[in-house]
């Protein structure tokens, strides 16, 4: 498999919406869009399933391409949203679960961050 970081995966798709000229629909409302529509479809496997059926999604080879597929397509409309709008997705998820852990303290334990706990 060919280099997967993050940079390089946005670098890939860059250069593959410039071979085709769709720069000019990469705006950041089409990439939200079409993100949504993505998160939508990856919802639509598992719309009518029971909870038992939905996790064993993934032991069925067809329904576990499906997934695969649908979860690419959410990731990689998210990678080229946040480089149309300069956002660095690890950073932003970094930040937010520091947020996370002061708004949700854990219940009678240390709240710092970092805690956590054993199940």
């Amino acid at each position: 498999m060919q280099d997967a970081s993050l940079g390089r995966l946005q670098q890939r798709l860059a250069e593959f919406a410039a071979a085709r000229d769709w720069q000019p629909f990469h705006v950041p409302k089409n990439l939200a869009a079409a993100l949504s529509v993505e998160a939508a479809e990856l919802l639509e496997i598992f719309q009518w399933l029971t909870p038992e059926q939905a996790a064993a999604v993934m032991d069925d080879p067809g329904s576990a391409h499906r997934v695969r597929d649908e979860v690419a397509d959410v990731l990689a409309y998210l990678l080229q949203f946040c480089a149309a709008v300069g956002v660095d997705p690890l950073a932003a998820l970094a930040a937010k679960i520091e947020r996370n852990e002061l708004r949700f303290p854990v219940p009678g334990g240390d709240t710092g961050p970092g805690h956590r706990t054993e199940h």
